[in-house]
């Protein structure tokens, strides 16, 4: 196995353990990590990369933008009302309103992502 392999192989596992997590805790971005493995695993594992495309996590959050470059507008409700949900507990809980306001602009930020940049996927 060369250093390159490895290197990628590892990246991409740590990269679906950071996205599993980021499932749960809103602070963590789900997508960005699960696109980073993608990546990773073409390009280093067949195998891996073929276990990554059967996940349910993957298939909820990336499948879609991974074979069109776009996702379809009811996915994007159903992302953006977890974000919503999940990150306003991290809001309601957070102690220092600086924290507050960084989770909403970053609320905002997935929002603008999600409804302006990524294009629809034709129904």
């Amino acid at each position: 196995m060369t250093i390159k392999r490895t290197f990628l192989l590892t990246i991409g596992v740590i990269s679906f353990g950071l996205g599993s997590v980021g499932t749960i805790l809103p602070i963590l971005p789900t997508t960005p990590f699960l696109l980073l493995a993608g990546y990773c695993f073409a390009h280093s594992s067949s195998r891996f990369h073929s276990w990554l495309q059967n996940t349910k996590i993957y298939n909820f959050y990336v499948a879609d933008y991974a074979k069109t470059k776009a996702i379809p507008r009811r996915k994007k409700w159903q992302i953006l009302s977890n974000i919503y949900i999940l990150m306003g507990i991290s809001v309601w809980a957070a102690p220092l309103t600086i924290i507050k306001a960084i989770i909403v602009g970053l609320m905002a930020f997935l929002t603008f992502m999600l409804f302006w940049v990524i294009p629809d996927q034709p129904s």
